[in-house]
């Protein structure tokens, strides 16, 4: 085959479809992976509030502005997770979640302690 511009034109033409068809599949196989997690804060959520953070509490719901599922998490001393519950139960659909979870072995330690 002849070194022209057209010839060279296809093989930089198949060479990116070879690299996008690579990365696709390297990016199915990452699909799986969970997403690295951050250290959670060391103190309260709440403003105001410098207790230790003793749970995460996570709400997934449907955002009034229509524009998909929402989720947000806090993480919250021991007295303000008491005080939490479900805030958006009227946007309640199929993947809703309320989830408190303990922060760490110190909450988990720090209830045994009651």
């Amino acid at each position: 085959m002849a070194d022209t511009k057209s010839g060279r034109d296809k093989q930089a033409r198949d060479e990116e479809r070879r690299r996008i068809r690579r990365d696709i599949s390297e990016a199915r196989e990452r699909g799986d992976e969970p997403e690295p997690v951050a250290d959670p804060p060391t103190e309260c959520h709440r403003r105001g509030c410098s207790e230790p953070v003793a749970f995460s509490v996570t709400e997934r719901y449907q955002e009034e502005t229509g524009a998909g599922a929402v989720e947000a998490t806090a993480f919250l001393c021991a007295d303000h997770t008491a005080d939490e519950s479900p805030a958006n139960v009227e946007a309640a659909y199929e993947g809703y979640l309320f989830h408190v979870e303990p922060v760490g072995d110190d909450a988990v330690d720090a209830d045994a302690d009651d």
